[in-house]
């Protein structure tokens, strides 16, 4: 452990989160010489009333021990993995109006991977933490096409659609970013102390918060900047009237990264916010990854076709199969679709309503029907 180094560990613990006034600081006489400030509290009222309650803690050498444990590391601004460009869009934020406008001061990493080269190409996945079926389905089926495309996904490792994003990343074989609103030390949720493991595996666990820092709501919604900050678009699969993802798509937006939001049942209570975001204005619909693609792209190049429309394109293998495996003619049950396709009943009722809004099949009281 270098005196440098040191120097950003702990100057990460004192900030806990954004805080715009201590990066200008590092950023006029580096994190040395701006740790020895926060010590003795040498500091302007505007950055000693943000670091007093903190700066004594001085776990420097403990955190980065800990996390070289784990296998991982401190990454910061001296590095040339830090995502420069990503996190240039803060410069073109209101810090003053907003103090969470402001690009982390360090990164945690847990993960082999370059931070800077899988975020080249990446787009944000988030939606809400009560997911559908449908939300599911359509999850892997987006996710499935970008990993096929050499698209990261990056999303926030919760319950829901954050998790259903990460799994078919993993399940595709393609690396995915799960950014952390805790310490990368602590699983949260817990339930997804696997999923985080083989995210950290084949791809990057991080978060702006030192070890040993537990969850809370405001870090949550400072965590979402970073999601949105690392990608080049952001895609709200469900999301309800209080969700979120809707914070994360707020964020895209002042950041300068297009949105994008999947239509869902006008019934279904987890599509309410993504429906108000299309209705208005907010965000762009997305009815497959294609439409992801060309605004994520640069500007103007709209995604090729390989060829004739067919009617199955722009579907999942799997909303496929659950197509395949209707009758030519008469109606068919969900037990019955799940046995002829040979997927899980789940699968088949997260892929139905995907199916019915294709326009190739529609249901009435004996059952689902081809159209």
């Amino acid at each position: 452990m270098n005196a440098r180094q040191a120097a950003w560990a702990y100057l990460s613990q004192v900030a806990a989160g954004p805080c715009a006034p201590l990066a200008d600081l590092v950023g006029a006489v580096g994190p040395e010489e701006a740790a020895r400030a926060v010590r003795g509290a040498e500091l302007p009222e505007v950055l000693r009333t943000r670091t007093q309650a903190r700066a004594h803690l001085d776990t420097a050498a403990r955190d980065l021990a800990l996390v070289e444990r784990l296998g991982g590391r401190l990454l910061t601004p001296d590095d040339l993995d830090w995502p420069q460009w990503k996190l240039l869009a803060f410069d073109g934020t209101e810090q003053r109006a907003d103090r969470e406008s402001a690009a982390p001061l360090a990164l945690w990493v847990l993960g082999r991977r370059k931070v800077a080269e899988l975020t080249e190409r990446a787009v944000a996945v988030v939606g809400t933490r009560a997911a559908s079926g449908y939300g599911e389905h359509v999850t892997t089926q987006f996710v499935d096409d970008l990993a096929g495309g050499g698209w990261t996904v990056v999303s926030g490792g919760a319950y829901g659609i954050d998790g259903a994003a990460h799994r078919a990343a993993l399940a595709a074989g393609a690396p995915t970013v799960a950014v952390l609103a805790c310490g990368v030390d602590r699983a949260y949720p817990a339930g997804h102390g696997r999923l985080l493991r083989e995210i950290a595996r084949d791809g990057l666990v991080l978060s702006e918060y030192a070890p040993g820092t537990a969850p809370a709501r405001y870090r949550f919604l400072a965590r979402n900047r970073l999601v949105a900050a690392l990608a080049d678009a952001v895609l709200v699969v469900e999301a309800g009237a209080r969700s979120g993802a809707r914070n994360t798509a707020s964020w895209a937006s002042r950041l300068g990264r297009p949105v994008l939001a999947v239509p869902g049942p006008v019934t279904s209570a987890s599509s309410v916010g993504c429906h108000r975001m299309i209705r208005d204005g907010e965000a762009i619909l997305a009815a497959r990854a294609a439409d992801v693609v060309e605004a994520a792209g640069p500007m103007g190049v709209a995604a090729e076709s390989s060829g004739p429309v067919r009617r199955l394109d722009g579907l999942s293998s799997r909303a496929a199969q659950v197509y395949e495996a209707f009758p030519a003619s008469g109606s068919i049950g969900v037990r019955e679709l799940s046995e002829g396709s040979g997927l899980p009943l789940k699968s088949v009722q997260g892929a139905l309503p995907v199916l019915e809004m294709s326009g190739l099949i529609d249901s009435d009281e004996t059952g689902w029907f081809r159209r």
